[in-house]
């Protein structure tokens, strides 16, 4: 993690004036995007109504809008998080009881929303500091599940409607996911070195949060801009040539046909596609958005979409590391189940 010097160079007033002069000049830009992605398609010697120019159009569109709806998310968030941390989260939670507990995980998972690969030292913080197993599963869903990024960027491509709908299952499948595991009492099937972790031994006292100025909160904003940028931009650029290929050269029909609502097996289907797709949130969100636009079934593309950012291969292999296959299977069971709930429920109602 990059370490802050303190800012001295500019008053916090300096600094929240070039804040808000990027956000207006952000605006600015972002309502522009679609004339400016017309006419650099009019540039080319490209039929603007054929195949290969609605899938142009479709990826100079995107790929700013992407790239600075993410960026204004990221900023946002970098500086929130700089009023938590991974230890104030686990005291927050140590000592909770189960049921309201797993609704309070859930939240935090999205407030504070650590990657895969936090998932093994958050775990054993969590369970060295007394927090019930199952409540730490409703944190550990959520984070990845109802990823803020996807949150946002939902809202931008597809409205607020489908981003709603994201947000409250996903919070449930979290929730809900987390209290059977807790219920089922399967503390035994840690890992043996984590479940030999003594309780009391990393239990946290009273945290109280690091007094950052809002110059060193802005930096820490540009800090995780910058870091998230170099983690995603590929998996960003790639999603959107996905979305672009599916939007002008996928039939209609023929999507309508294998994810549409009809075809029960679609569900499932997408599910199983979803695990093995190595990307994340910010890179599956223009496939999401491509697929809605062709006719796939909202239920089977949210289904897809929670399989690829919940139950991902690389997740599940650094999970391995602090549970047993048994405790892992119980995992994907449940949230495989609760996505498949999410998928089939509204296929029928939508």
């Amino acid at each position: 993690m990059t370490t802050l010097s303190p800012t001295k160079s500019r008053p916090a007033w300096q600094w929240s004036v070039v804040v808000l002069a990027a956000a207006v000049v952000w605006w600015a830009l972002y309502t522009r995007l679609p004339a400016l992605s017309a006419a650099l398609v009019g540039l080319l010697p490209v039929a603007p109504d054929s195949h290969l120019g609605a899938a142009l159009a479709f990826f100079f569109y995107d790929v700013p809008k992407v790239m600075m709806l993410l960026a204004l998310v990221v900023f946002a968030m970098g500086v929130v998080r700089s009023f938590f941390s991974p230890e104030q989260t686990r005291a927050l939670l140590a000592g909770r009881r189960e049921g309201v507990a797993n609704g309070m995980a859930a939240g935090l998972g999205v407030l504070t929303p650590f990657c895969s690969c936090s998932a093994v030292p958050l775990f054993i913080g969590f369970v060295s500091a007394g927090v019930p197993l199952g409540v730490t599963f409703s944190f550990l869903i959520a984070a990845p599940m109802v990823n803020e990024v996807a949150l946002i960027l939902l809202i931008g491509l597809v409205g607020w409607q489908v981003a709603a709908v994201y947000l409250a299952f996903g919070l449930g499948i979290a929730i809900v996911a987390g209290w059977v595991i807790g219920r089922l009492h399967l503390e035994g099937w840690l890992q043996d070195w984590v479940r030999d972790i003594h309780s009391g031994a990393a239990t946290p006292g009273a945290v109280e949060g690091t007094a950052f100025s809002w110059p060193e909160r802005y930096r820490r904003g540009f800090d995780a801009l910058r870091e998230i940028f170099a983690k995603v931009w590929l998996w960003i650029l790639l999603g959107i040539g996905m979305g672009a290929a599916i939007h002008g050269y996928v039939p209609q029909s023929l999507l309508e046909r294998i994810m549409g609502a009809d075809a029960w097996w679609s569900v499932p289907a997408a599910v199983v596609l979803g695990v093995p797709m190595y990307t994340n949130a910010a890179g599956v969100i223009p496939i999401v958005e491509a697929l809605l636009g062709k006719g796939a079934a909202l239920g089977t593309v949210l289904a897809f979409m929670m399989s690829v950012i919940a139950l991902s291969l690389p997740e599940m292999i650094i999970l391995r590391q602090v549970l047993t296959l048994r405790l892992l299977a119980v995992f994907i069971g449940v949230v495989t189940a609760g996505i498949l709930g999410v998928g089939f429920l509204f296929n029928a109602l939508f």
